[in-house]
């Protein structure tokens, strides 16, 4: 592909309020933290950034409130060089919010108040419909509307499109019109366990549970493309039809916050899939992202961009 690749996203926004404790408290307990951090997020958004920042041409379709959050996130995005023109601003709900525990350790706890996130709705799918067309790729999470979802997939998928579903946060079973309509999953491992779990109700094929691999084969017989789990610390797991499952591990960093990492990962493995590259290079690109992003406090302050992630790519290590 010899133009940049063009990715279209739904995508979150959260405003993220996170705070370093030594430990989670316990019910009914107070504990004093440190660090406080207020910084942009949602998986959606924070996807979209890691792609611009790998090269992407990126527009996206997003609700945000009336309010202060609404206005940082569209200046964040114009900044990026993201076209928002579709973005929703409804004063019927504020801008999504995130509260974040970051143990000492650099691993997160993470509630969602997702605010103007869920008022998407098919009139915003309709004014997005220009950006949806023009796009090699489109991202899609589960912070939004699932009938929003649905009816963008179909749009990329009459116009050629491929479609990209990170199934977070976690949840059970999801609609069968919408894995008809998915061409590459993005699952961690428990994301990928409780949806093979409400697949197993349909689906007689036994599953292995907890085995990375078992997973990732049961969710690849409900898409068209691509599965792929991730492993944290342990890097990502690419299966693909016909061909043999591909590990690719991580560079290795000094962890300080994981915020951000998974959306990282999915940000830059989009890209470069879009852009036509192998899927082994694909991958490679978004366990190195991932992992770069565990190197900074909050999510979009610790996105890498292109030229820090090539310089990684030699340090990860690859498996078939």
């Amino acid at each position: 592909m010899t133009r940049p690749p063009r990715l279209f996203a739904i995508a979150s926004y959260m405003r993220d309020l996170s705070v370093v404790v030594d430990r989670c408290p316990a019910a009914g307990e107070t504990l004093v933290g440190r660090d406080a951090l207020e910084a942009p997020g949602g998986k959606g958004s924070n996807q979209a950034i890691q792609a611009a920042r790998c090269g992407a041409q990126v527009s996206l379709l997003a609700g945000v409130g009336d309010d202060n959050s609404g206005a940082v996130a569209r200046a964040l995005w114009a900044a990026e060089g993201i076209d928002a023109s579709a973005v929703g601003v409804f004063a019927s709900d504020p801008t999504g919010q995130a509260l974040i525990l970051v143990e000492a350790e650099g691993e997160n706890r993470i509630v969602i108040a997702p605010g103007a996130n869920q008022r998407l709705q098919a009139a915003d799918v309709d004014r997005a419909r220009p950006l949806i067309a023009q796009a090699d790729l489109v991202l899609a999470t589960l912070e939004t509307p699932l009938a929003v979802t649905e009816q963008v997939f179909a749009l990329a998928r009459e116009r050629g499109a491929l479609t990209l579903l990170n199934t977070a946060p976690a949840r059970g079973e999801l609609p069968p019109s919408l894995w008809a309509l998915t061409d590459i999953v993005v699952a961690n491992e428990g994301e990928a366990a409780l949806l093979t779990a409400g697949a197993a109700a349909v689906d007689p094929a036994p599953l292995a549970g907890g085995d990375p691999q078992a997973l990732a084969e049961a969710l690849l017989r409900r898409v068209r493309r691509a599965v792929v789990v991730t492993l944290g610390e342990r890097g990502a797991l690419l299966l693909q039809p016909g061909q043999p499952p591909r590990h690719c591990l991580p560079p290795a960093v000094a962890v300080v916050d994981t915020t951000g990492a998974g959306d990282a990962f999915v940000g830059a493995f989009a890209c470069r899939w879009a852009a036509g590259d192998p899927p082994a290079l694909a991958l490679r690109h978004g366990v190195t992202a991932g992992a770069l992003a565990c190197t900074g406090r909050g999510a979009v302050p610790a996105l890498a961009r292109a030229s820090a992630i090539a310089a990684r790519l030699p340090d990860a290590g690859e498996r078939s």
